[in-house]
């Protein structure tokens, strides 16, 4: 599969959103054993990128669910462990009740990275992303916060996620110049109020991950094709899927783009993986921006 850059990692150009497993719309699961196929699906399909997150879990009480799945998929597998990265997040709170908040602290994300360390099995996280704001204290001392773990040798890359512009401007000064690995944001036909950020990470070299970048797990990837026409007709012209299209006309907005499509079956993730090697026309991505309101 072809790579991308991804700070200090080279990568699949397609990642793995490992959270259908154990978190979505439908709250219908695969067992322990299809998840970790699915898993191991999408790395025999040559992706070498998977992201994962504390809080995907079917409940407020298994939180870690996601990452020991991602961790055992890898334990288990029989290609090069070490040429995958495994991303995850931190930073939101689950407690009994289903209650969800929001903990930037020091306390709180220290905690969370050494839990995480665990349940991935790992003595360092690849690749730390700041999951959501804590609207209650200043990002820049989230991002201290951040830097403290790194420091510390709990991480090695950082990155955030769900982030404006003037979020992103911010790490970069707390972290220093090309420090900032990533910015994570949902972005997709359906969902491209991101553009904004999509194109300062391209013009400062930050990976940018598209996460549900065929539209979410409630409904909206299976009907990308059905809801915008033009990836459905260009996909059909090639013999491929609509959700390859867009992911490859994703793939086409900058060499820092890498989007994470998730799956919860071994057929999914194989299918968008070949989204890397599709080559579109110059006309056909240009129909796919008009379909979604896209100046490129």
């Amino acid at each position: 599969m072809k790579q991308r850059t991804l700070g200090p990692f080279t990568v699949s150009a397609i990642g793995l959103g490992a959270m259908p497993v154990s978190m979505n719309n439908d709250k219908t699961y695969p067992s322990h054993e299809d998840a970790v196929a699915t898993v191991r699906a999408a790395l025999d399909a040559g992706v070498t990128l998977v992201d994962t997150a504390d809080i995907y879990a079917p409940s407020w009480d298994t939180m870690g669910h996601n990452e020991k799945i991602v961790a055992d998929a890898l334990a288990g597998w029989g290609g090069d462990r070490s040429s995958i990265t495994v991303a995850t997040k931190g930073g939101i709170t689950r407690s009994e009740g289903e209650q969800w908040g929001r903990d930037g602290s020091i306390a709180y994300l220290r905690s969370a990275v050494e839990k995480s360390l665990r349940n991935l099995q790992v003595d360092v996280i690849d690749l730390y992303q700041y999951h959501r704001p804590d609207r209650w204290m200043v990002y820049g001392e989230v991002m201290e916060n951040l830097k403290t773990l790194q420091q510390e040798g709990k991480i090695r890359a950082v990155g955030i996620s769900n982030a404006s512009v003037e979020e992103i401007e911010i790490a970069e000064q707390v972290l220093g110049e090309g420090n900032l690995t990533s910015v994570q944001n949902e972005f997709s036909p359906r969902h491209p109020g991101s553009f904004d950020e999509l194109q300062y990470c391209a013009k400062r070299g930050i990976a940018f991950l598209p996460w549900s970048p065929l539209g979410g797990t409630g409904g909206g990837a299976r009907a990308v094709g059905s809801r915008f026409a033009a990836f459905a007709e260009i996909g059909e012209a090639h013999g491929v899927s609509p959700q390859q299209v867009v992911l490859a006309w994703e793939l086409s907005l900058s060499d820092t783009v890498i989007p994470i499509p998730g799956a919860s079956r071994a057929a999914s993730i194989t299918d968008s993986a070949k989204a890397a090697d599709l080559e579109l026309s110059a006309d056909e991505l240009a129909r796919c921006s008009a379909a979604v309101g896209i100046e490129v």
